[in-house]
């Protein structure tokens, strides 16, 4: 065997062994989670619980650090640039996929500058009117969208947005045109259908159903394969006739270069931690479940993500600079 053989072979095995030095070490000290929204919205309370059921597991605490802005690019990017060590993690939801649909620029590269741990839950979304709109379903919405095309509008929580998308995508399976009516959120797109400003909004489960329970706005359908087992009542829209399926869901990713063995512990603490009661009540409170996914499954899925929503971007003819 040549010496420069054995020298190749002999970096192999140091680099194997410093790996597996530094996964029996890790972690070290206290964790860093991004989360790239302010406090109080669903990914901060989904976000802080996780990191609280994690860290036993793990034997460090876990510090979320809120960094809102850009629709949650200034997070992202924060993490993407950070050291791939293991100890600055991300919250990614829904829109990190629909905005790689919707920028013409994105300041990191969601395929090479993550590292993706695991999915954490998933939460279906539902299409929901003012109760003066004269329609009891998703089928009879359709029929009285068609027969007054451009005429009904639907709020969103701003332009690129998952309820915009989401809401082109219904659009689009339902063969119906509709106008969109954007906010800087949710909240005040909810507030203005309970006061019949707008006449439609496809948003998140949890939020909706306090409304929908006290007679202020009409569920006409959830958008899941199945329905949900937190409003069983509700029909899915698939169920009227629409094939359409929109759902919001968070993970955990981390810098792009962070070593598998790391990624691995990451996503083996997550999984045990959704075994967890209080975890499993957090993600109810969201409309949603633990769904553990290895780190392959979750790169996939958030991959599939990307390429759906840029083809309804697509297909939309939308696009911000």
């Amino acid at each position: 065997m040549t010496t420069r053989r054995l020298h190749a072979l002999f970096l192999v095995a140091t680099a194997a062994a410093s790996a597996a030095a530094v996964a029996q070490t890790y972690p070290a000290k206290p964790l860093r989670l991004v989360v790239p929204y302010t406090p109080g919205a669903s990914n901060d309370t989904l976000s802080r619980a996780t990191a609280q059921s994690m860290a036993p597991i793990l034997g460090q605490g876990i510090v979320i650090d809120n960094r809102p802005g850009a629709g949650g690019m200034i997070g992202a990017e924060n993490v993407a640039r950070a050291e791939p060590d293991g100890y600055t993690i991300l919250n990614v939801q829904a829109s990190f996929a629909t905005n790689v649909a919707i920028r013409a620029k994105m300041p990191y590269d969601v395929f090479r500058d993550f590292a993706y741990i695991g999915m954490m839950t998933r939460s279906p979304m539902i299409v929901v009117v003012h109760p003066s709109l004269p329609v009891r379903s998703v089928k009879e919405l359709v029929v009285l969208a068609k027969r007054r095309p451009g005429e009904l509008n639907y709020g969103s929580s701003g332009t690129g947005g998952s309820n915009h998308l989401a809401t082109e995508l219904f659009a689009k399976a339902a063969g119906i045109r509709i106008v969109h009516v954007p906010y800087k959120s949710i909240g005040p797109a909810i507030v203005d259908l309970v006061g019949g400003n707008v006449q439609l909004v496809i948003t998140s489960l949890p939020s909706a159903l306090v409304q929908v329970k006290a007679g202020r706005i009409k569920a006409l359908g959830v958008a899941s394969e199945k329905r949900s087992s937190f409003a069983p009542d509700i029909p899915t829209v698939s169920e009227s006739g629409v094939p359409y399926v929109s759902e919001l869901w968070w993970g955990l990713a981390a810098p792009g270069k962070t070593p598998p063995e790391i990624v691995n512990r990451l996503s083996d603490a997550l999984r045990k931690a959704m075994q967890t009661p209080q975890l499993k009540e957090q993600y109810a409170r969201e409309g949603g479940e633990p769904l553990p996914m290895t780190p392959p499954e979750f790169t996939q899925y958030v991959f599939t993500e990307v390429n759906r929503w840029r083809q309804v971007v697509k297909d939309a003819g939308l696009q911000l600079e």
